[in-house]
């Protein structure tokens, strides 16, 4: 994977030596000789395309927002390098691409980072084309990996990780120290995540996050490999193949590590409601159940299990910290917040499960969370047939962006829509939950058959970590920082987190019972 900084370097040269043919070629390159009617743009250079109105800038979803409004191009036209984009930035844009003609943008593209990462038999539901294989992918995951029995049984799992979670902050407290929430909430997010995959705490954990946070750089998706697929030096250059390689290599052992902790811990088990999920999936490789008419590998199994660990810690965690970032510069929504935590709970010592549903504001909380800082901005998909949205050519082989940030955002649909303010599902009267409203003019976890099938699974241990944190403990900035003055610089990944950690002074008001 090569970031965006390192390709401004390597254009910067490139247009050194080759500035000349660009110039007197851009006009040129401007007009569109394939005959299609594409969305409007920016302008192009030769090569390049419209490459140049992002190097330099970190943050794709911003940009492409940004591009989008000055052109007036609810879905835009980006041609970059040997590749073909649009971008939808609008609620109608989306519906187009991701309901109406869902059929054809039913695959995510593939790019080097992706093709190194899966292993050479199997490939994850995230990864893996539309057809036979993905469709039998998801009745797996959704029948017996996240299904809301299978989700239930692991209720004790995060109750347990989330006692730790307030125990280690209350420890903080005590000692008079700022907290690292960023820190805290991503190990209780993991352990929870990593218990209910192979059935225990992970070993070799803190190995497990550096692991991940690779996974989710070469995973974004810029690559010069990617973008100019006919050119080896554009490969020499990234070195993307390279280093998913040795990514893979290093996750996969890990996932071999966790194969073998976890038939060390769990060789039998009282029935399959008891199972964790690398217990199903181990059943269905070795069983071989009838009406699956695939053969699950190992392989396969090891890419589920990526999938599963970047999707149920990665999600979950960033949207904690953002979270808990809003409501320190929001005081009156914290308070609010906590007051309802409270007045329902009356001093117990444990925030369950059984006292969630009720907890109206949290909910809200957390919607405009997503809605402010949808945990993967940008969705990625491919046209697989020729197609029209909005009355513009899309062309087989195009990559679509939707932009699920700047979608969340639209003024058109949301009043003041750069504010915090969780009443607006109230007030406004939108049906929306964690799965998005019905225009799409909210997406947090997608839409369509590529819908993200985890949302159950992310949408508990959120909750749950985040009305504890707020029932325990009241919250100061520390020392000198104003509600306004709250870093909140994004990080720049397959997942948009926090880019600095989150220290938080913690004072404990309801003592939590020792973990």
């Amino acid at each position: 994977m090569i970031t965006m900084e390192q390709i401004t370097t390597s254009l910067c040269l490139f247009l050194a030596l080759l500035l000349p043919l660009v110039l007197l070629g851009a006009r040129r390159a401007n007009g569109n000789g394939s005959g299609h009617r594409l969305p409007p743009g920016p302008w192009r250079l030769p090569v390049i395309g419209s490459l140049h109105h992002l190097v330099g800038k970190p943050h794709a979803h911003r940009a492409m927002a940004d591009l989008a409004r000055r052109h007036s191009a609810p879905l835009m036209h980006l041609q970059l390098g040997e590749v073909t984009f649009v971008v939808a930035s609008s609620p109608a844009a989306a519906r187009e691409i991701l309901r109406t003609h869902e059929s054809s943008f039913a695959s995510r593209p593939s790019s080097s980072a992706k093709h190194a990462m899966m292993s050479s038999d199997g490939a994850g539901l995230a990864s893996s084309p539309y057809g036979a294989h993905w469709r039998q992918l998801r009745r797996i995951y959704i029948q017996e990996l996240l299904s809301a029995r299978r989700v239930r049984s692991f209720r004790h799992v995060r109750e347990e990780e989330v006692a730790r979670l307030v125990a280690g902050v209350a420890v903080a407290a005590k000692a008079g120290e700022a907290a690292n929430v960023s820190e805290r909430a991503a190990v209780a997010v993991t352990d929870a995540a990593v218990r209910a995959i192979i059935g225990d705490r992970f070993q070799r954990r803190d190995e497990y996050l550096e692991g991940m946070a690779e996974v989710g750089k070469l995973l974004l998706g810029f690559s010069l490999a990617d973008l100019f697929p006919s050119s080896r030096l554009a490969e020499l250059v990234s070195g993307t193949t390279r280093r998913a390689e040795a990514t893979r290599r290093k996750m996969f052992e890990l996932m071999d590590c966790a194969i073998r902790q976890h038939q060390e811990r769990r060789s039998d088990v009282d029935s399959e409601e008891d199972e964790d999920i690398l217990g199903v999936l181990l059943r269905i490789h070795h069983d071989h159940e009838e009406g699956y008419e695939i053969p699950l590998t190992m392989g396969g199994v090891k890419d589920i299990i990526l999938d599963l660990f970047l999707a149920g810690t990665e999600t979950s965690a960033a949207t904690l910290q953002w979270a808990m970032s809003e409501l320190v510069r929001n005081p009156r929504i914290l308070q609010k917040a906590q007051a309802e935590l409270r007045d329902k709970l009356q001093g117990r010592a444990t925030v369950t499960e059984d006292d969630l549903p009720g907890l109206n504001y949290l909910k809200l909380v957390i919607k405009e969370t997503l809605r402010l800082h949808p945990a993967a901005p940008l969705l990625i998909r491919e046209c697989g047939e020729p197609c029209k949205v909005l009355g513009y050519d899309v062309p087989r082989g195009a990559h679509a962006f939707v932009n699920a940030w700047t979608i969340n955002r639209d003024p058109e649909h949301w009043a003041d829509a750069e504010a915090f303010w969780p009443e607006r599902f109230e007030f406004e009267a939108r049906a929306v939950d964690l799965r998005g409203g019905a225009d799409l003019e909210f997406i947090s976890f997608g839409a369509g058959r590529r819908m993200c099938p985890g949302v159950a699974f992310a949408g508990a241990v959120m909750e749950l970590a985040l009305a504890a944190m707020l029932y325990h403990f009241d919250w100061e900035l520390p020392a000198g920082v104003a509600p306004g003055d709250v870093d909140m610089e994004e990080e720049t990944g397959v997942v948009v987190r926090r880019k600095n950690d989150l220290y938080l002074c913690p004072v404990v008001r309801v003592p939590p019972r020792a973990a």
